[in-house]
């Protein structure tokens, strides 16, 4: 379990963070989340003149003795917010198999882990759902940074091989998972299969989505290296290919068009999007790149 963990210096900075829902939505129990509506907790907001009927007991009366007219005190009230993490486990996150720093199943896991503790540090209400051939693999709902230590152990327990097909698996969460709210995608989304629809899915069901598209260095950019094997990972297809100058330049144009897809669409659907390597700096990704997005503050 000790691979997942955080220093205890980044995490005192993960617990000044709380991820911004741009629609917040009411919960069951009273969370640290603000709501822009006027409601009954402790945070005073402002005034407004007293309307008959209002609730006397709202009244500002050291207002009302200084003016001699009377005032209504508001105030903001707390919600309790709910944020789910998807972890796409297919084998080709599992990659480069010999690249500890750069490998992407780990810096998803840490990922999932740094965003589900600074969930749990606000007090919302936390599940984490591992996506995994046609299983939905669950994780919570649970609220408090006590459970840390449970959802480490569970990300660290959780492989990642085979084949998932992601679009299915969102439908599934959709119809399976029916509380909305911030509901973060973490996936390298190689998959033949249109993922669009499962997305919508998921915005349909009222989620507000953030797509992570976690990608090596290597598959954003590769390098003509000559004569290699390559191996599909998930289904154990193998191809001879001579990587020198023009194929890599082919797979760059292919690799942006692709991309530029996913992008353009969550784009048109108001779903935040960032394409993340997995050579970025871990902390800066959360402390400068999630709030530069307004994803966190």
């Amino acid at each position: 379990m000790t691979s997942l963990l955080f220093d205890e210096t980044f995490l005192r900075k993960l617990e000044q963070l709380s991820l911004i829902a741009r629609r917040v939505r009411r919960g069951q129990f009273r969370g640290e989340q603000r709501s822009t509506r006027r409601g009954q907790s402790i945070e005073f907001a402002d005034y407004r003149n007293y309307v008959r009927g209002d609730d006397l007991r709202t009244l500002d009366w050291n207002i009302f003795a200084r003016l001699e007219r009377p005032f209504i005190k508001l105030f903001e009230e707390e919600i309790d917010q709910t944020v789910h993490i998807l972890l796409d486990a297919s084998g080709s996150m599992a990659f480069p198999p010999d690249a500890a720093d750069t490998h992407k199943w780990h810096y998803a896991r840490r990922l999932a882990a740094a965003l589900g503790y600074i969930a749990l540090a606000n007090n919302d209400r936390l599940h984490v759902t591992v996506l995994r051939g046609q299983t939905l693999s669950p994780w919570g709902p649970y609220r408090h940074r006590r459970r840390v230590h449970q959802l480490l152990e569970f990300l660290e327990n959780a492989p990642a091989d085979g084949e998932t097909a992601l679009s299915a698996a969102f439908m599934q969460y959709a119809l399976r998972f029916k509380r909305p709210g911030l509901l973060f995608i973490i996936s390298d989304f190689l998959t033949p299969e249109d993922v669009q629809a499962g997305v919508s899915a998921l915005q349909q069901r009222g989620h507000e989505l953030t797509v992570l598209h976690l990608l090596s260095p290597a598959e954003i950019d590769p390098a003509p290296v000559g004569d290699v094997q390559l191996v599909d990972v998930e289904t154990g297809g193998k191809q001879d290919v001579t990587l020198n100058a023009a194929l890599t330049a082919l797979y760059r144009r292919e690799f942006e068009a692709w991309q530029g897809e996913l992008m353009s669409f969550c784009r048109r659907r108001r779903i935040n999007y960032g394409l993340i390597s997995t050579d970025q700096p871990f902390e800066s990704l959360l402390l400068h790149y999630f709030r530069q997005r307004g994803w966190a503050r």
